[in-house]
């Protein structure tokens, strides 16, 4: 009799476990009834159930927490192509969360990776759609929040199939592919390198140019301070002349004697000088006179 009493409570305690399952904040539970989902009597809509501790039937019914938060899918970036048909690597991310637990449920098997893959696919999609009408100029100058509304529309609609509801969807980073990056680069640098060239070119002319006229200005410079200190020369040579021939005109004799001295002054300022002059000669003139008249 204990036993009996045992086993039946065991099986009261199993029977109240499987009868009961808890839903967590921010989770939704959906229940399977013979591989079916479970639907309200009444309406025949899916019974979602919200976050507290709930009843089922043990060993009939089966439960599937489904969570209700906002996800974000960030895959790797993409590459897309534009109206120019230049290719794009776009890194997006996109913001969902389960509007439909059933048919999200049915769709998808409840599982989170394959609804990202399935999401994924048709955001591409509509990006890829949108990138191909645009220039890459277009979706750099200002079109990219027009860009990213249209595509989330055309997201939406082809993710309600999904149970899904697209929050919203951004592109975070737009690239060129490296190897056109890489070209790209290299014609820049080319450019940049023309120009560097083209520049030092002109200020090479250009400096040329201000050296010439340096040159040029210094040469005639110095011609006209060399004509000028000629002619002043000249100008001074016809004045001491002139003050020569004056002095020479009024008294010859004096003039001759002052002339004679001076020689002399500059013959015998040094002693280690030696001349051989015959005595008679004119140099002496006044030294053999014994008075100068």
């Amino acid at each position: 009799m204990k036993n009996i009493i045992i086993a039946v409570v065991v099986l009261l305690v199993l029977l109240a476990s499987g009868s009961l399952f808890a839903v967590k904040e921010g989770e939704r539970a959906i229940v399977i009834q013979f591989g079916k989902i479970q639907r309200d009597e009444a309406t025949g809509e899916t019974r979602v159930f919200t976050p507290g501790l709930h009843f089922k039937l043990p060993f009939i019914d089966s439960v599937r927490h489904l969570d209700a938060r906002i996800q974000t899918l960030d895959g790797t970036p993409d590459r897309f192509v534009t109206s120019e048909k230049k290719d794009l690597i776009v890194d997006s991310y996109v913001k969902w969360r389960i509007d439909d637990f059933a048919r999200y449920y049915l769709s998808t098997g409840g599982n989170k990776l394959q609804a990202e893959a399935l999401l994924k696919q048709k955001v591409n999609n509509g990006l890829r759609s949108e990138f191909g009408t645009r220039t890459i100029a277009q979706i750099v100058s200002g079109e990219r929040s027009a860009l990213m509304n249209q595509a989330m529309e055309q997201a939406s609609t082809s993710s309600d199939e999904l149970g899904i509801r697209i929050v919203d969807v951004r592109v975070k980073q737009i690239n060129l592919p490296t190897e056109v990056s890489n070209s790209i680069f290299q014609r820049m640098r080319a450019e940049r390198a023309a120009v560097a060239r083209e520049h030092r070119s002109e200020g090479q002319e250009q400096a040329e140019v201000i050296r010439a006229n340096i040159d040029a200005k210094v040469t005639v410079m110095l011609a006209d301070a060399e004509r000028n200190a000629r002619q002043l020369r000249g100008e001074g040579d016809a004045l001491a002349a002139q003050i020569y021939a004056d002095v020479y005109s009024k008294n010859s004799d004096f003039y001759s004697f002052l002339r004679s001295m001076d020689a002399y002054k500059k013959s015998f300022s040094s002693k280690q000088d030696v001349m051989v002059i015959a005595p008679d000669s004119d140099f002496f003139k006044y030294m053999n006179q014994s008075q100068v008249k």
